[in-house]
């Protein structure tokens, strides 16, 4: 019998945890917590100002890359769009209004990228 407060859905005397029981996997799927492939990706582009001081920054959200995929990323994409940025949290800045650029890098890079906003 288990302790009072603790909780089992199964007993343990019914045997061990099988197969049958475990949550099914996705055939061809990664380990837990690897990036999906970038055509499968989310990847929104957004013109904000929200934070900035009143200055137009362009924001790219969705990305599922490692710190230093985003960087050279980052790197492509200022060069595109001849500016500066940042990629703060897992998101990449572009200074000024380049949504048009970075859509196009992006979907140069692989991407499925979609204009968020107005």
């Amino acid at each position: 019998m288990a302790k009072k407060g603790s909780w089992q859905e199964f007993s343990s005397s019914g045997g061990s945890f099988t197969a049958s029981t475990a949550r099914p996997t996705a055939a061809g799927a990664g380990p837990a917590g690897a990036p999906s492939p970038k055509a499968q990706q989310r990847v929104r582009v957004q013109r904000t100002k929200a934070g900035k001081g009143g200055k137009l920054v362009t924001a790219i959200t969705g990305l599922e890359a490692p710190e230093a995929e985003l960087k050279t990323l980052l790197k492509q994409l200022k060069a595109v769009a001849g500016t500066g940025g940042t990629v703060k949290d897992g998101v990449i800045e572009l200074q000024g209004d380049q949504v048009a650029p970075a859509l196009a890098a992006l979907e140069k890079e692989g991407y499925r990228p979609k204009q968020a906003g107005g």
